[in-house]
């Protein structure tokens, strides 16, 4: 099917803005429409019923990002037709409208409700920049785009996507270390995401300096966007995902406790911060080595003197439990004799210039060349090169430095990248640079040791680093505003796909005080990502480093968390599956309620799909927390709220405001000090009651290596029935057997003295139950006293774990 009309396009460099213009030629071939203005051509594809390409170039032929996604058309069947000047898409889910006279398309979803519409300016280019003008719906608030300061809500304000190294980045400032393309508007007619698929440095202008539109521009390239519609926000992230691609599920001691410090040496200093936390029963599981660990800043190396014999270190770390990560820099000394240099430079491996001269810049070692990771060479031969940390006993990699940074921070515009083949100036390649980096660790890292799972940690990428690298947020400063800051960055990356990500705990810059560090510890351990990392030249941050009070509080919190590892487990799992995020904003399942996009409410989130958390400053000792609709309990107390409430909630400092919904169910195990140490077997099962039920998915594998696609995982369904007052266990699947022996079930709200289990009743018991441990009272005066929460008389039952499907009755 197609129009008659055929014009060829013209192509035009102006410096005044140039519309893509009435619609001459149309045609509509193998479920994909083409057509063609006088500037320029145009593509629309339908990849799923929830997911429109559109792309609109003025080149030959349309230009592609080849690293982002990974989802292949499924020649998704649409209805088709042409209506008086406009031409319509429509699947289950969308319907598209596309103006004949200006190029203007309209999405509506599939009860006719207008979710996005083009301003009637529709395309345009200036010069080789390239724009999507967008009309605002009434009340229309956009979230996401990835590692982004600022609010929630990004409606006035203007972001940019270019990777940038930025050293103690203000809590306001753009653009920092990733980007990530993709936002989600939400109005009273629905929700939808757009993904701008363009690598150059791009614009995203949420009403900033106008209120005619919004839009989103490249500065070179072609319009290339996906348009995704389903009804909710998180199936709206999980198509994104499905496009974009999944985190791989990481080894179990990647989401234990992490520390840090630029730098810890020589080696008697790791050991020493080692025994500190075995010491002090801390828990904890892996110890960096930052630049230091290397001789003059080179990769590839390490210092002779502070470490002089690395492998036995490590082997003495891994002894007491812990993990060793390095950190890479891209950096590669231009040298003589190194190396490293010596093969990159002979087999044409760093970033040259057009003239194929090698490019360098200054960064820690001095004049370094740079990898090309855009080429697959290149990625090969520094997974090769892995082989140096991998044959010491290093566990996992820091790809840092990866925007890629050198002094100075400008880049010549004319180097150039491989770029798979197409070869591309830094213009086009910078953003995808640390993406590719994080690649070239991760398949080295598989390269080397392939029956391990690869643990990569990222400073920079883009969309679609998920499926390479945990992200952390870079060089902040130790400041409540940054505390908070962090909060946002995080969950702004969930909503982006990114579900395995954190921020330094205690800050980088900076030195944090007592109370700061405190809240900051109880705060990251309902993170995905938890590490605490600081400067060099700053006071030692270790949780110990601020006296006795902090250290309990800490602890408190560290405990907590490796107690919460079976739920922490599982969840990864699941994001695994969906791409959903582990710290999810509010927006992900109250996206309509407006409370949330409030400044005093926009920070608090839900912790692996259990936990509302509501972050506060250290100084505050009392705060407004907004629970959403439904029923809460406070987790220390089980003290009851009803939801669409706001609340004023004590946040002393060594409670941290957590809520837990109503009929929501999670698990814990008993203290370890690591996650290869063995618990004592019992899974502790926490219900709520309520008057919603929830589905709880129990997934436990040995935590390491690649077995567990072959089918060797344990992993139930535990689902609560508030209607029929059931607990139901499902039959196990899967090869593995359960790590633990025993299940206690621990009933909150429940008034009940017994259950029963296969018709034979169970009497149900007692006890006082506390979270948290109580803290030493230092301070002998009453009023420097701290607060201590216990449940009291909670009910539970204690049964042994069967692999076999059964349910508890008798819970209402």
């Amino acid at each position: 099917m197609s129009s008659e009309i055929s014009t060829p396009i013209i192509s035009q460099n102006s410096h005044r803005s140039q519309t893509f213009g009435k619609v001459l030629s149309w045609e509509l071939n193998q479920h994909v429409l083409e057509g063609r203005s006088e500037l320029a051509k145009f593509r629309i594809s339908v990849l799923e019923e929830g997911i429109f390409r559109i792309q609109a170039s003025r080149f030959d032929e349309f230009e592609s990002n080849p690293y982002s996604v990974i989802a292949q058309p499924e020649n998704q069947q649409f209805d088709f037709v042409e209506d008086h000047g406009y031409l319509k898409i429509e699947t289950s889910q969308v319907k598209l409208e596309l103006n004949l006279e200006n190029f203007a398309l309209s999405f509506f979803d599939h009860s006719g409700k207008l979710l996005n519409a083009d301003d009637p300016l529709s395309v345009s280019w200036i010069g080789s920049e390239v724009t999507n003008y967008k009309q605002v719906q009434p009340d229309e608030k956009f979230i996401g785009l990835g590692e982004k300061t600022g609010n929630l809500d990004r409606k006035g304000k203007a972001y940019t996507n270019w990777n940038t190294d930025y050293f103690a980045y203000g809590t306001g400032d753009d653009p920092l270390y990733m980007s990530i393309p993709f936002y989600l508007g939400i109005h009273s007619g629905g929700a939808y995401g757009i993904f701008f698929d363009n690598t150059h440095k791009s614009v995203f202008n949420f009403g900033a300096s106008t209120n005619r539109f919004i839009y989103f521009s490249a500065e070179d390239g072609d319009l290339d966007y996906y348009f995704i519609h389903y009804p909710t926000v998180a199936e709206i992230i999980q198509a994104y995902t499905r496009l974009t691609g999944r985190m791989q599920m990481p080894p179990k001691w990647a989401l234990g406790f992490q520390q840090c410090r630029y730098s810890y040496y020589p080696d008697s200093e790791v050991y020493a911060v080692a025994q500190g936390f075995r010491d002090k029963k801390m828990p904890a599981d892996v110890i960096y080595l930052d630049i230091h660990h290397m001789e003059a800043y080179k990769v590839f190396t390490f210092d002779g003197e502070k470490f002089k014999d690395p492998k036995a270190m490590i082997a003495r770390l891994k002894e007491k439990g812990f993990k060793v990560v390095v950190i890479m820099d891209p950096g590669i000394k231009t040298e003589k004799g190194y190396l490293p240099f010596e093969e990159g430079h002979e087999k044409g491996l760093f970033v040259n210039y057009p003239d194929g001269k090698t490019y360098e810049a200054q960064v820690w070692p001095g004049w370094c060349a740079f990898p090309d990771f855009t080429k697959e060479e290149t990625r090969k031969w520094w997974g090769e090169k892995m082989a140096f940390y991998t044959e010491a006993g290093v566990d996992g990699f820091w790809t840092d430095m990866n925007e890629p940074a050198s002094w100075g921070q400008f880049t010549p515009n004319l180097i150039e990248f491989e770029f798979e083949g197409e070869k591309a100036s830094h213009r086009k390649a910078r953003n995808i640079y640390g993406m590719q980096m994080a690649r070239s660790a991760q398949e080295g890292s598989i390269f080397q040791e392939p029956n391990k799972r690869p643990f990569v940690l990222t400073r920079s990428g883009f969309a679609g680093i998920q499926r390479y690298a945990a992200a952390w947020t870079g060089d902040n400063v130790a400041s409540e505003e940054h505390m908070l800051a962090g909060i946002r960055l995080v969950n702004s990356l969930g909503l982006s796909g990114v579900a395995f990500s954190g921020y330094d705990v205690g800050g980088f810059a900076g030195e944090a005080s007592k109370s700061l560090f405190a809240r900051w510890m109880s705060i990251g351990a309902f993170a995905p990502f938890y590490r605490a990392h600081s400067m060099i030249n700053t006071k030692d941050s270790e949780p110990w480093a601020f006296g006795e009070e902090t250290e309990e509080i800490s602890r408190n919190y560290m405990k907590l968390r490796y107690r919460l590892l079976p739920t922490i487990y599982s969840s990864f799992y699941q994001s695994c599956l969906t791409g959903l995020p582990l710290s999810a904003s509010l927006a992900v399942d109250y996206a309509q309620d407006d409370k949330i996009y409030q400044s005093a409410f926009q920070n608090e989130y839900i912790f692996c799909n259990s936990f509302l958390v509501a972050p506060v400053e250290s100084f505050r000792e009392i705060t407004k927390v907004y629970l959403p609709k439904g029923e809460w309990y406070y987790l220390y107390s089980d003290q009851y709220h009803s939801g669409n409430h706001v609340i004023y909630q004590d946040s002393p400092i060594n409670y941290l405001p957590v809520f837990v919904k109503a009929g929501q169910i999670f698990t814990m195990q008993s203290d370890v000090n690591h996650t290869e140490e063995k618990h004592d077997g019992t899974l502790r099962i926490h219900l709520y009651k309520g008057k919603n039920g929830s589905v709880f998915h129990h997934y436990e594998d040995a935590g390491e290596g690649l077995n567990y696609q072959k089918g060797e995982f344990y992993s139930r369904t535990i689902a609560y029935s508030p209607e029929t007052g059931k607990l139901e266990f499902s039959k196990s699947e899967g090869s593995y057997s359960s790590d633990f022996s025993k299940l206690k079930i621990y009933f909150h709200g429940f008034e009940l003295s017994q259950v029963d289990l296969l018709g034979k009743p169970i009497l149900v018991k007692h006890e006082d139950y506390a979270f948290l441990g109580k803290l030493t009272e230092f301070d002998p005066l009453p009023e420097h006293d701290h607060p201590y929460f216990e449940i009291k008389d909670l009910r539970y039952i204690e049964i042994p774990n069967s692999s076999e499907a059964f349910t508890i009755t008798g819970l209402c």
